[in-house]
């Protein structure tokens, strides 16, 4: 499986990496404060929480998508997530806008794992497989701008885990009502996402197939693909995968009554053996309405358990490992970085933009624009047995 080298980042001055977090703090609001409207920051939800506190705005990939497309009056945008994000942020803002990524090695692991060459080969071989037959991608926003213009081309759309159940079955809808017509789907780049949705939406296991691309035709038959209704491209979330069953086990032998919710980019098995699985957005709104007293075990980045347990304080919130689940690139993105974003804004330079080639952010923008146009689901997955 292929992995892209990091993005070259030049090392910031050593006074920011030398200056004390209040201090930078402190120094990050004074330079918002000089930039007023003009500039937004944006923050993802696995941020960490000095960071988070800089942010005007904070959300899952999903809300932060609809929120860069709405920011028509800061000329900068900060986005503090990861390349793919201010990626997309830079393809939905107006052309006069800048998106600038405070560290530009923040990237994803799962995003690497596929490219849009191997995505386009793999709908040229999976199509002949089958006959011929309509395979549409639906593409998590997880990916390289590349893959959404490959997949905006190819008529699907881009999802993220608050609407991937609507977006498939948008795609399995016939043309004449509105849908993508497909026959089959490719799900990329995340199998576990397309495994637990077809789940829920009541489709069992044998409709699943995995697309290796270290592997000729994926590594599959025909008569494989022709029992397929989805085509799950082998890539993974390193933090979500980590999660296992054992986990749930352990945590619901520890704390009687615990309830375990966990993100669909966990493994179909760890999915199976909790109460319900959700997106970010969806985990945050559960806890918002679950009662005081409630038991959780979350089975998502740490920085975003660790803020809900400090946040709803009269309820028992924990990491459903015993060890932390960090998103490593995200937390390349930190205090000393984004100061020396703004700092330099603050002298009129920019540094660390993002920008999408013309030609590929008009086809993404076909795949991103489908997906802001289908609502998310508001709650969890309950738990069932397959």
């Amino acid at each position: 499986m292929q992995h892209k080298t990091p993005r070259y980042q030049v090392r910031i001055p050593d006074k920011y990496l030398r200056t004390s977090a209040a201090e930078l703090g402190r120094l990050a609001a004074e330079l918002k404060a000089r930039l007023g409207s003009d500039l937004c920051i944006l923050g993802h939800h696995y941020q960490s929480d000095e960071v988070i506190e800089l942010a005007d705005l904070a959300g899952d990939s999903l809300k932060l998508s609809q929120l860069a497309a709405q920011q028509d009056q800061a000329r900068y945008i900060v986005f503090c997530g990861v390349h793919f994000m201010a990626e997309s942020a830079d393809i939905l803002s107006s052309d006069e806008q800048v998106v600038i990524l405070p560290n530009a090695q923040a990237g994803c692991n799962m995003a690497d794992m596929a490219d849009a060459d191997g995505v386009a080969a793999a709908l040229d071989e999976l199509s002949a497989i089958s006959g011929d037959a309509r395979i549409v991608p639906i593409t998590y926003v997880n990916s390289s701008a590349a893959i959404k213009a490959v997949t905006g081309r190819a008529g699907g759309a881009c999802c993220t885990s608050s609407n991937v159940r609507n977006v498939f079955e948008w795609a399995l809808a016939p043309k004449a009502a509105g849908g993508g017509g497909a026959e089959k789907i490719l799900c990329v780049p995340d199998q576990h996402l397309g495994r637990n949705t077809a789940a829920a939406m009541g489709y069992g296991d044998d409709a699943c197939a995995i697309y290796d691309p270290d592997l000729p035709n994926g590594g599959l038959s025909a008569d494989d693909v022709a029992r397929a209704t989805f085509l799950l491209w082998k890539g993974f979330c390193y933090v979500h995968q980590r999660f296992t069953p054992a986990h749930v086990k352990a945590v619901r032998r520890r704390h009687a009554g615990i309830r375990v919710i966990v993100h669909p980019e966990c493994p179909r098995e760890v999915v199976r053996l909790a109460d319900a699985a959700g997106s970010t957005e969806q985990i945050i709104r559960a806890i918002q309405q679950a009662p005081a007293g409630s038991k959780w075990a979350i089975g998502t980045e740490s920085n975003l358990v660790n803020r809900l347990a400090k946040r709803y304080g009269d309820q028992f919130i924990r990491v459903l490992s015993d060890a932390p689940a960090l998103c490593m690139t995200m937390h390349l993105i930190n205090l000393p970085h984004v100061v020396w974003v703004l700092d330099n804004l603050a002298e009129g330079r920019v540094v660390n933009q993002v920008t999408v080639e013309t030609d590929e952010a008009r086809d993404a923008k076909l795949a991103l624009d489908r997906m802001i146009a289908i609502k998310a689901v508001r709650d969890v997955t309950k738990g069932k047995p397959d």
